[in-house]
């Protein structure tokens, strides 16, 4: 049976303020916890069905309540509870700007929608890059509904907040002096991502869902890159002004990743 105390936990949990202070998050369903249970991330508690219990192990060294779908539907964050719920200890991923040597990075200009973020981090694991950076004004990546949309992708990204453009600033010179390392920003006027050479490593960066990349972070963008919208070139007529950023990111990835 779930404690009163528990209960006031998990639900403190929803909040930002409370997962920093107690750095723990929550994670729902039957697609995201077993994943998180096989990873590096420390589990600390599991709520579940005994449905789900006979279906699953749960390690020695973590908490596991069984509870009915009426006790999770107290707890859950979700508006249809399922029948598992974890709360997990927030990891602490170090940031060295060597890690960007080499490979492709995501950075993020203030993606605030987290259903968004957290369809970019799945997508960012699908197509093997392991490292994002979210400026401070992104949504926060442990949200509930940030895991949720990560459906487990979140156990196995490095996710990082800092000020983007101090990390611009010096990137160049501390990465490899005397060569512009590679920082592409998707832009309604960039160029033909179709047509153009991409390269192996560099940073791809994706802009707020409505304004954008933003003047400071653009500054510093020296690969120009669009998707070009195929309607206006079949007809001039072309609607739509945007693609949805998760959207924009996906095709993005997928053409770094064919070449």
């Amino acid at each position: 049976m779930v404690s009163k105390k528990q209960i006031q936990l998990v639900n403190s949990l929803k909040q930002k303020k409370y997962r920093e202070e107690h750095q723990l998050f929550i994670a729902e369903g039957a697609k995201i916890v077993p994943e998180l249970l096989r990873s590096d991330i420390k589990v600390e508690q599991v709520f579940a069905t005994r449905e789900f219990l006979e279906r699953h192990t749960v390690g020695e060294n973590i908490e596991c309540i069984e509870v009915k779908y009426n006790e999770l539907e107290r707890l859950s964050a979700q508006t249809t509870p399922s029948d598992v719920l974890a709360v997990c200890k927030i990891p602490v991923h170090v940031f060295d700007k060597k890690v960007l040597k080499g490979k492709l990075t995501l950075v993020l200009d203030d993606i605030k929608d987290p259903g968004n973020l957290g369809t970019i981090i799945r997508i960012a694991d699908w197509f093997g890059i392991d490292t994002i950076i979210c400026s401070k004004e992104s949504a926060d990546a442990y949200n509930p509904k940030v895991v949720q949309a990560t459906m487990g992708s979140i156990a196995r990204i490095n996710l990082h907040y800092l000020e983007l453009s101090e990390l611009f600033s010096d990137l160049n010179t501390s990465l490899d002096p005397g060569k512009s390392f590679p920082i592409y920003g998707a832009l309604l006027e960039g160029e033909d991502l179709y047509k153009k050479q991409l390269s192996e490593e560099g940073i791809i960066v994706i802009g707020n869902e409505s304004r954008g990349i933003s003047g400071a972070v653009e500054a510093f963008v020296n690969q120009r890159i669009t998707i070009p919208s195929f309607a206006h070139y079949k007809s001039g007529k072309g609607e739509a002004e945007s693609l949805n950023a998760a959207i924009a990111t996906a095709i993005i990835c997928s053409e770094f990743r064919r070449g």
